[in-house]
């Protein structure tokens, strides 16, 4: 690991936790059996929001000095989750998005108050363009590859083990790998399962060459989970998670049996996980399956 990077720790998970707490509601666990085997979802996707990037954010806006303003890129989540927590800080904020980022998206960040601004072809290209603006008095808030967003991610997993105490495992989908990150931190000696798209594979790609590399994009998840990179800070953490891939078709389904087991709409970013579980990748007596959001157009059919 670099000297350079600062990593988080199990007590800053623990201290997020009341950092966000005026901000950032509890969402509830669901226990349930399908195709005769129990599972639990945590479902963040009804986070404020929409995603659990709220948390993230909300932890780095809140937790120190506040910054005059906040500037940021996103595929959409990230962006969204920053433009609330700002909105409740009272703080402006400037949203940089790729042209591809959804409608959805899209409009709901606007409908915050924040500024959009659409750039460049990927999240990498809007990024750049973000730092580029960013003057005296601002602070950039980088969508996973920082401790405090890290850290604030990680309450995720706290919560999940405080009411449900009896799961040995907790799957999240990766991005950038700030969720699983935290995850990892917050949940004891239990398992992390991280997973990601087949074509969007940041972490699966920088496991097998033992350090972050760039990697192409092609998923129907890639707004949500469309980094092509995977975060220094993430990966100083992610050495030892379990990696899974998952096809699109695999996550479609997934998605869909969400809302027709339980009417649970959620983006496919969010059914990442139950789609490996639903295949039988995951090797748990008890696994905890984060739905991480719900920020899509699609409306069940």
């Amino acid at each position: 690991m670099s000297a350079t990077i600062s990593t988080p720790t199990s007590a800053d998970v623990r201290a997020a936790a009341t950092t966000i707490r005026p901000y950032a509601r509890r969402t509830p666990v669901l226990r349930a059996d399908v195709d005769g085997r129990p599972l639990v979802l945590k479902l963040e996707h009804l986070q404020r929001g929409g995603s659990f990037k709220l948390r993230g954010a909300a932890n780095a806006l809140a937790g120190g000095a506040r910054p005059e303003q906040v500037v940021t890129a996103s595929g959409g989540n990230h962006g969204l989750g920053v433009a609330t927590a700002a909105a409740l800080l009272g703080l402006p904020a400037t949203v940089y998005v790729p042209e591809s980022a959804p409608a959805a998206k899209a409009r709901r960040i606007e409908e915050t108050g924040a500024k959009l601004i659409r750039h460049g072809a990927t999240y990498a290209e809007a990024a750049e363009a973000a730092h580029a603006v960013v003057g005296p008095g601002a602070r950039y808030l980088h969508a996973y590859d920082d401790p405090a967003v890290v850290a604030g991610q990680g309450t995720v997993g706290l919560e999940i083990v405080e009411d449900a105490p009896d799961v040995d495992a907790v799957v999240v989908a990766v991005g950038g790998g700030g969720l699983a990150a935290g995850t990892s931190l917050a949940i004891g000696d239990r398992t992390t399962y991280a997973v990601e798209p087949e074509n969007c594979r940041a972490l699966n790609a920088a496991l097998e060459a033992g350090e972050p590399v760039d990697v192409e994009i092609d998923s129907i998840a890639a707004s949500a989970l469309g980094a092509t990179r995977i975060g220094d800070v993430p990966f100083s953490l992610l050495r030892d998670v379990r990696s899974l891939l998952v096809g699109d078709d695999e996550t479609l389904a997934a998605r869909d049996r969400l809302w027709d087991e339980f009417r649970l709409a959620v983006e496919p970013a969010a059914a990442v996980p139950f789609a490996a579980w639903l295949a039988g990748r995951i090797d748990a007596e008890l696994p905890c399956l984060v739905l991480c959001g719900a920020n899509a157009d699609w409306l069940p059919g």
